[in-house]
């Protein structure tokens, strides 16, 4: 069973920076693919970023493009989410999400791992 942990969530100032991880807990662990996922008061879950684990092709929603990067360690078995130049529509709980399955990056549907949720929020 793979037990995903968040960490690196916080408040910050409009503009600032945070950087989030995921550590994946597992004997062995080879995702197919990770991804975060984020979802804000009284709205769905949404698409963030994603990264193939064995070829590193990352994938973002267009809002945050430039902004955000998405990396892994695959020998600390962590994913990790640079987010840079926040603004106050970020501001969201942060979930990670891995799945071993071949298929699509951004419906959350996919994703058999979840992690429990970071909040980050960005004051204006």
């Amino acid at each position: 069973q793979v037990q995903l942990v968040e960490s690196g969530g916080g408040l910050v100032q409009a503009g600032g920076s945070l950087r989030l991880s995921c550590a994946a807990s597992a004997r062995t662990f080879s995702p197919y693919i990770m991804g975060w996922f984020r979802q804000a008061p009284g709205k769905e879950r949404e698409f963030v970023a994603a990264i193939s684990w064995n070829f590193a092709n990352t994938f973002y929603v267009d809002s945050v493009k430039g902004r955000f990067t998405i990396s892994r360690d695959s020998a600390k078995s962590t994913m990790y989410l640079q987010m840079n130049s926040l603004k106050p529509e970020d501001t969201a709980v942060y979930y990670c999400a891995a799945d071993d399955r071949a298929g699509g990056w951004a419906n959350p549907n996919r994703y058999k791992y979840w992690g429990q949720g970071t909040q980050v929020t960005v004051s204006s």
